[in-house]
């Protein structure tokens, strides 16, 4: 197991030592999984979560808040041991934050399913031509007797083709930018949506390029008001980019744990890799990193666990420094496994190309930036 110091920091309560302990206990007795069929394994994983409790924190009775911190610790927890299981767990929690924070006591019968395991969630903002600028969605919803038809395309949308609903944001009514848009609840077998693409990356995982055919929903599937999607979205990534940062600093601890093994064992000039100062140099730069992303990535969770109405700038920062310094502590470890970092089979390999995406999807590095700019600059 990593260093679990960190646990005593005064942002921690009794109860997150406790799940932390819990949390690592089922990891370790059931994890990793193969990835050779990456839907199948994700199901399992969603099915297998649920069974043991661990999906609750993924969404919150009505009337009170998630808990960012148990969040984060469950994310980095997994991601430690299976990148593929915190993709599982995440989304869960993404797909059903805006049912989580807005829903309807109709729609949060959708939450109940996807907290036992017993439905897959998928969260369907990217389009092909506005990534990060959310304020420039195309999908249409138009206003039909009875509710709405949606007509558009989503793509990397996550658990897409696996998910038995997805939360989805269209434009509403002539408003400009992001005045205009609103969220709706989309069960996956609705009539029109169409999965055009399945999209392979580096590091598998279920994406997929969706297409709404006309597709018609009534008007309870509508996420609040209509032109609130903005907000909606704003306000789950405001939770859940957090999370990002905990995942990345899951998969930067094993990367440390990785490279601790392998320059201890490995023999050179009649002693270890680790008698080497230039290594031990690269080893404390790797502990730095992971101490400051994990004092980013928590201090962003307790402020808003104690009431921050929103934690744009903190949870910003978690992000975007936390994924940044696992990108560089993973390619150190795998530096220090010479050939073996690039062979498949060896954790630092999957690592390498598990970080990459956390650095993309949520708001990009760059976004991040913008964002924390702003909020410096007093704009």
């Amino acid at each position: 197991m990593s260093d679990a110091t960190f646990l005593n920091w005064p942002f921690f309560e009794a109860k997150h030592r406790e799940l932390s302990t819990a949390v690592e206990a089922w990891a370790s007795a059931n994890l990793p999984v193969s990835h050779a069929d990456a839907d199948a394994a994700c199901r399992g994983l969603v099915a297998a979560l649920g069974k043991a409790g661990l999906l609750r924190p993924t969404g919150a009775d009505a009337g009170e808040a998630l808990d960012v911190r148990s969040l984060c610790l469950i994310r980095e927890i997994l991601a430690r041991h299976d990148g593929l299981a915190d993709f599982s767990f995440a989304m869960q929690g993404l797909g059903m934050g805006a049912v989580t924070l807005f829903g309807s006591p109709e729609q949060r019968a959708w939450l109940e399913k996807t907290r036992a395991g017993t439905a897959i969630a998928g969260f369907a903002l990217t389009e092909p031509g506005s990534g990060s600028d959310v304020a420039h969605t195309a999908t249409v919803a138009d206003v039909v007797p009875g509710g709405f038809r949606l007509t558009g395309d989503k793509t990397y949308i996550s658990n897409g083709g696996i998910a038995d609903v997805y939360v989805i944001f269209a434009r509403t009514g002539d408003a400009p930018g992001a005045k205009g848009l609103s969220a709706f609840v989309l069960p996956a077998d609705t009539p029109g949506l169409e999965v055009v693409e399945r999209i392979e990356v580096i590091a598998p995982h279920p994406l997929a390029h969706l297409r709404l055919n006309g597709v018609e929903l009534p008007h309870s599937a509508l996420i609040g008001r209509a032109g609130d999607g903005f907000k909606i979205a704003m306000s789950v990534l405001d939770v859940f980019r957090s999370t990002v940062g905990a995942a990345a600093l899951g998969f930067a601890r094993r990367a440390l744990d990785e490279a601790l093994t392998r320059v201890k064992r490995v023999r050179a000039s009649g002693g270890s890799l680790a008698d080497y100062q230039m290594v031990q140099g690269h080893i404390a730069d790797m502990a730095l990193q992971i101490d400051a992303a994990a004092l980013l990535v928590y201090r962003a969770a307790w402020t808003k666990d104690t009431g921050a109405a929103r934690v744009t700038r903190e949870a910003a920062m978690a992000k975007l420094y936390a994924t940044e310094a696992a990108q560089q502590v993973i390619d150190t470890a795998l530096q220090l496994h010479g050939g073996d970092g690039v062979r498949q089979g060896f954790a630092v390999e999957s690592l390498y190309r598990e970080i990459r995406a956390l650095r993309i999807y949520e708001g990009a590095s760059d976004v991040q930036r913008v964002v924390i700019a702003r909020s410096v600059l007093g704009a």
